[in-house]
């Protein structure tokens, strides 16, 4: 039975909200807020620099839990970079394994080195059972 492939590219989301990595927390809170979501990409200094990522997860464990200003607390200080990137053509099976064995729930997704979107567990594990379910059986 040939199971149809899903691509991270299928289920990736390319609306991409980006921070300086120089802002405060409260700012990247307020743009979290703002777009109703749960992380930010880092925006590069220059070519040569690489993107990162900054999780509420990294906000809870690393300013609040530990009782820091969110005013004076830099993204940079808490951010994830560089940030995990996945080829957009990659299959989203290998992706979630990718994710589970660093332990990670979200990953930048490029093509030939141009960012193109984000890409979550949670949707890639979705996309992949989703497809699964709906794959003709044998004999049918």
């Amino acid at each position: 039975m040939q199971r149809k492939v899903v691509r991270v590219s299928d289920v990736m989301r390319t609306s991409l909200h980006m921070v300086s990595g120089l802002a405060s927390v409260q700012d990247a809170i307020a743009e979290m807020n703002r777009h109703n979501v749960s992380s930010l990409i880092i925006e590069r200094r220059d070519k040569d620099d690489e993107f990162g990522v900054i999780t509420v997860h990294d906000i809870a464990s690393k300013v609040v839990a530990l009782n820091k200003s969110t005013e004076r607390t830099s993204v940079y200080e808490v951010m994830t970079k560089p940030a995990l990137a996945l080829d957009s053509t990659m299959n989203t099976k290998y992706a979630i394994r990718l994710l589970s064995r660093f332990r990670l729930t979200r990953a930048l997704v490029t093509h030939d080195e141009k960012l193109l979107g984000i890409v979550t567990l949670r949707d890639m594990v979705i996309g992949y059972v989703d497809s699964q379910e709906a794959a003709p059986e044998a004999g049918e």
